[in-house]
């Protein structure tokens, strides 16, 4: 199942008071494991071909205009105003031909033609003055600037990840409001460790390669891109995605050489501390697989905003939310007239619903190039095209609550030797994701199972991790407790497939969405009092989307 991320709540041009979010709990289907081989035999979904790019900027923001008039230049305004600098980091526009962005310090702007840049300051500083991808790498260098203000952070490749947030012709928001790296926000269902941002620190997902296929080992500096996953998983297996945006890392992985391809999701966790505890002995089953392959220090640099369903899809696509359609873990879409939300327990089973046209997801990709594989995803709602699906077991279950009903099937959380019993006990959440990890690793030991054919290529989601690393934030207890519980399991399996004689034949890659960095519970503020009292018509979506003009105001 994808990470339980917080639906925020809507925000209006109406005066309102902030409430908490409260989603139902979250729960799973049972699948039906005993024939989880046969379900590997089942028909995917039909192929679909990668189509043109989407064009540059929606119409409906053509003409749109921040130069003091009209409610985008108030919104501006507004939200640059000194007083919000503690939880503003940044706010982004597109004017075409130029993207936009501003704070309290200064302005910039970019054509929109060139996204690599160069930047033109408009006024002060400029609010990206640095780009580095290795900003705060390794560990050492986190932890002596933790959260950083916008001065010394850094926000890599923001051209093109803010474009491809703006570029859906009906589902991207007018403004984006970038939260500054420590702001708390409870009562809109923040937490102690965030992701969200543009910044290198909640964007950094880690990126190990091993085994079959893998050519380089130990740590390498550098760094790669969440879009570059689903090509170079593809190329480990024998396909392409000759639409992606993302490139294959040929440098690392070869083609032809792996029988089998497994893509490994753990969700939120932390880059710095995944390779930092993996070197020192804590996660030895991470360590297990640098041994036989390569990380990148620099991790995998997620799109905008590094969200869970953003990211999961632009993973297994290779392309980013401007592409696929997934602006957001809840956006609003000026074509249907109402609020879209796909990271929710009635929800995910329908995920792939909300992809574009033309966009071709790995499972896809494989079946294209070799009919004859078998693909499965495990607790992992982007799944278009796989003959096993943990939710398409959902959908088969035919619930108009989707998982939302299946809370029963879960296996229970006491007794369970790879969930730390103190941190289950502690925070219910926990609890939770350790009990869809505990089916996920029923799942993954059946379909690997002495008596059933393995599949080619598999897809495997991680939850815990995000869990932990949002109840205590990074580098916390709670948080390398998630990343043990994920360890543990992932030993389970290895320990399987070097049983089965599997492992030498065996790629892996394991990543995740998005990184997590840490909140200052005293940094608190919302930019909604800021706007209305502007006199600004707005929706804000997933906290930060912000969509101007009269809208409904229901979902």
């Amino acid at each position: 199942m994808p990470s339980r991320d917080r639906v925020y709540p809507l925000s209006t041009g109406a005066p309102s008071t902030p409430e908490s979010t409260s989603l139902a709990e979250p729960s799973l289907a049972e699948p039906s494991l005993a024939a989880a081989g046969a379900g590997l035999a089942a028909e995917p979904e039909p192929d679909r071909a990668v189509g043109p790019r989407s064009p540059g900027v929606p119409a409906h923001r053509a003409a749109s205009r921040a130069d003091g008039s009209g409610e985008l230049g108030r919104a501006v305004a507004a939200l640059t105003a000194p007083e919000l600098a503690a939880v503003v980091d940044l706010v982004a526009w597109v004017d075409a031909p130029w993207l936009y962005v501003a704070n309290a310090a200064g302005s910039a702007r970019l054509p929109t033609a060139t996204p690599d840049g160069p930047w033109e300051v408009r006024s002060g500083r400029d609010p990206l003055v640095s780009q580095d991808p290795l900003h705060g790498v390794p560990l050492a260098n986190a932890l002596a600037d933790p959260s950083p203000p916008n001065e010394r952070n850094a926000y890599p490749f923001a051209g093109r990840r803010l474009l491809s947030a703006f570029g859906d012709a009906t589902r991207s928001p007018d403004l984006i409001v970038v939260h500054t790296p420590g702001h708390y926000w409870p009562e809109r269902g923040g937490h102690l460790g965030e992701h969200g941002s543009l910044d290198a620190g909640q964007s950094r997902a880690p990126l190990l390669l091993s085994g079959a296929g893998v050519r380089a080992r130990g740590l390498r500096e550098g760094v790669a891109r969440v879009i570059d996953i689903a090509p170079t998983l593809a190329v480990l297996a024998s396909a392409s995605l000759p639409g992606a945006e993302g490139t294959a890392l040929t440098d690392i992985v070869t083609a032809g050489v792996a029988r089998h391809v497994v893509g490994l999701l753990w969700d939120g966790a932390n880059c710095n501390d995944l390779l930092h505890l993996a070197g020192t002995g804590v996660l030895p089953n991470v360590a297990r697989l640098l041994a036989e392959g390569t990380a990148l220090t620099g991790g995998a640099i997620a799109e905008f905003p590094s969200v869970t369903l953003t990211n999961h899809t632009s993973a297994l696509t290779g392309v980013g939310p401007g592409r696929h359609g997934i602006l957001h873990n809840v956006y609003f879409d000026r074509a249907v007239g109402r609020q879209v939300i796909v990271n929710d327990v009635k929800t995910w089973h329908a995920a792939c619903e909300q992809l574009r046209d033309g966009v071709e997801t790995l499972f896809e990709a494989v079946l294209r190039a070799r009919p004859a594989a078998v693909t499965a995803c495990v607790n992992e709602p982007v799944d278009r095209g796989a003959h096993y699906s943990t939710f398409g077991l959902v959908r088969a279950a035919g619930s108009a609550s989707g998982a939302g009903d299946m809370g029963d099937y879960l296996p229970p959380v006491e007794g369970d030797p790879h969930s730390d019993a103190e941190w289950a006990n502690r925070d219910p959440d926990y609890a939770w994701s350790s009990r869809v990890d505990a089916l996920g690793l029923t799942q993954i030991l059946q379909l690997w199972a002495a008596d059933a054919v393995p599949p080619d290529v598999m897809w495997w989601n991680t939850t815990v991790t995000d869990t932990g690393h949002h109840g205590g934030g990074p580098y916390s207890p709670e948080s390398r407790a998630a990343l043990r519980d994920a360890d543990a399991r992932l030993g389970v399996f290895l320990d399987l497939l070097a049983e089965r004689g599997l492992l030498a034949d065996t790629a892996f890659l394991l990543t995740a969405d998005h990184g997590s960095e840490a909140a200052d519970p005293d940094c608190r503020g919302d930019w909604g009092d800021a706007l209305r009292a502007a006199g600004v018509r707005f929706r804000d979506e997933g906290y930060g989307f912000i969509y101007l003009g009269d809208l409904p105001s229901g979902e």
